[in-house]
């Protein structure tokens, strides 16, 4: 969506009485990573400013329903603060991050996902992606820790939300074509040279390219609650520790059904799209295809049975 906007020449947001730097707009499926990667913007903000405020709610003013605010990193007002306060402490110039979970701007609404934003002072819009069998481990446990759901509730939970991941894996697809900057979990983990193209793409500055401190939003991490930082989390491998959870077993072998789904998969995830063709051409849930090399055996231990 092009450059930040000019703020000498910019006004200033009505909403908030500020005139700010940079404007992103963020979105991403919920155990993304999405807020270890705005605390990352947050760290590397053009110097050092950031206002974000945290899961707003689509279809509606983002500046009154969101859950929490930070300034600079840190987290100062959850729901119901003042934004108008808030945004007098960040100041003009700050960079300003809004987030959405479990939402995509390319969905279908009646009502704009920002509701009283002028979509043409937003600087960048931001995508936060993960590939699908760690991304699926990970909501699955973070539901299963709710003792109010049944089995087949916490399934469902799963399933219906890859109706939003479809849409996610869209926006990667057609990301030149459209415009918007994604950022892939996976590679922002372990790439300091992805992060830095990041930082430039959206022009921010390279001030702290470690990556942070466990945020606690959703109690932390799904798996290893008690993790300080960012890098001590075994992110990138959670499908194989709940590779032998039936409920994982039944969420992967249905989604494996979805051809539409993997096609998708193919272009943004290929490894994860030939995990989930094997299983739909085992006929089997909650059993693993044979496999064809070493590699793939290495890749694709998902769903199988002692």
């Amino acid at each position: 969506m092009g450059t930040a906007p000019d703020i000498a020449t910019m006004s200033a947001w009505p909403q908030l009485g500020i005139t700010p730097g940079p404007v992103l707009r963020i979105f991403g499926m919920r155990r993304s990573g999405n807020h270890a990667v705005i605390n990352w913007l947050a760290r590397n903000a053009p110097g050092g400013r950031s206002l974000f405020f945290n899961d707003c709610t689509p279809g509606r003013k983002p500046f009154e329903t969101y859950r929490a605010v930070e300034i600079d990193g840190e987290r100062v007002a959850g729901n119901g603060g003042d934004p108008v306060k808030l945004a007098a402490r960040a100041g003009d110039g700050t960079a300003l991050m809004f987030s959405y979970e479990d939402a995509m701007p390319n969905e279908r609404r009646r009502r704009p996902v920002s509701v009283g934003v002028d979509e043409a002072l937003i600087s960048h819009e931001v995508v936060i992606c993960r590939g699908i069998l760690n991304w699926a481990a990970s909501l699955l446990k973070k539901v299963q820790g709710n003792d109010a759901y049944s089995a087949a509730e916490r399934v469902a939970i799963v399933l219906k939300a890859l109706g939003g991941y479809a849409r996610m894996l869209e926006l990667a697809m057609a990301e030149d074509e459209l415009g918007v900057v994604v950022i892939r979990y996976e590679p922002w983990m372990t790439d300091a040279g992805y992060r830095a193209g990041l930082l430039e793409r959206l022009g921010f500055e390279a001030r702290d390219d470690s990556l942070g401190e466990v945020q606690r939003y959703g109690n932390g991490s799904s798996f290893q609650a008690d993790a300080g930082a960012v890098d001590e989390l075994n992110t990138l491998d959670r499908w194989k520790e709940m590779r032998d959870d039936p409920e994982y077993r039944i969420i992967m072998w249905l989604a494996a059904q979805d051809e539409a789904l993997c096609g998708k998969l193919e272009t943004v995830y290929p490894d994860d799209a030939r995990q989930l063709v094997k299983l739909r051409q085992s006929g089997q849930a909650g059993r693993a295809p044979q496999q064809n090399s070493a590699q793939d055996t290495a890749q694709a231990q998902i769903l199988r049975r002692n």
